[in-house]
């Protein structure tokens, strides 16, 4: 295998960065030289891309930055998102959808089909509560207690059908399996006959944005086989946060 070229050097230094603001765990990160990682931080930092502080750490620099912003403006959540569902429907065979939170509501942003004879109710552009749908469920589960009794104040908890749950306290209590597990179940919450499960979608600065649901007919899968399907969903809202910019956190 070649060694690094001097440009996948500079890259890599500046991909350490991002992670690490001290220069010893820069150089333990890309494993190169001492000098060599001095070298390219102290070009770096005359052109910018890197900020050195008072202390001597580092951290993206105003070009850097700029960059990330421009680039992230351009980004649209459902052109990121449309490869990652056609994986999932090809996994599941079940009718996936993004959904991006509004306000206190979210408006489907992407939908795929399942080789299914039938079709689901939804449609992009179409918005829809929080409190009795999976991706709205993984949302709210992001929210602390004071921010959910703001939405109730505002939105109520209006029945979609007579499983949704209309009161605060059997809300919240959903909401704390949803945030043990890692995923939001509707078990025919908001359509009659209609399963789904969903995990939410981090931006790259860490907030919950929108989420990941797989939906099927409470006919074909009990709520028990639709949460089967939970770590597909998981892994789909993972890969949408990454393409995002979103570092999960480690350790």
């Amino acid at each position: 295998m070649s060694s690094p070229s001097a440009i996948d050097k500079t890259l890599m230094v500046l991909d350490a960065v991002l992670e690490h603001s001290r220069f010893t765990d820069v150089v333990t990160a890309t494993g190169l030289a001492k000098s060599t990682v001095h070298r390219i931080m102290a070009s770096l930092v005359e052109h910018e891309f890197v900020a050195q502080a008072e202390d001597g750490s580092y951290h993206p620099g105003p070009k850097a930055l700029r960059l990330a912003g421009h680039a992230l403006t351009n980004v649209d959540l459902a052109t990121v998102a449309r490869p990652v569902l056609a994986d999932l429907v090809a996994q599941t065979r079940c009718t996936v959808h993004v959904g991006l939170l509004n306000g206190d509501e979210a408006i489907y942003v992407a939908r795929l089909d399942g080789p299914k004879p039938y079709r689901m109710p939804s449609r992009v552009g179409k918005a829809f509560w929080l409190h009795c749908t999976g991706i709205g469920k993984a949302l709210l589960a992001e929210k602390d207690d004071e921010a959910l009794d703001a939405l109730v104040t505002r939105t109520g908890l209006p029945a979609r059908t007579p499983l949704t749950h209309t009161t605060a306290a059997a809300l919240k209590a959903d909401l704390v399996q949803v945030r043990a597990r890692g995923y939001a179940l509707d078990d025919e919450e908001n359509e009659p006959g209609i399963r789904c499960v969903a995990a939410v979608i981090h931006d790259h600065t860490g907030t919950a944005i929108a989420a990941v649901s797989i939906s099927t007919l409470s006919l074909e899968q009990s709520i028990a086989q639709v949460a089967l399907m939970a770590p597909a969903a998981i892994e789909a809202a993972r890969k949408i946060s990454a393409a995002l910019g979103y570092l999960e956190p480690t350790g």
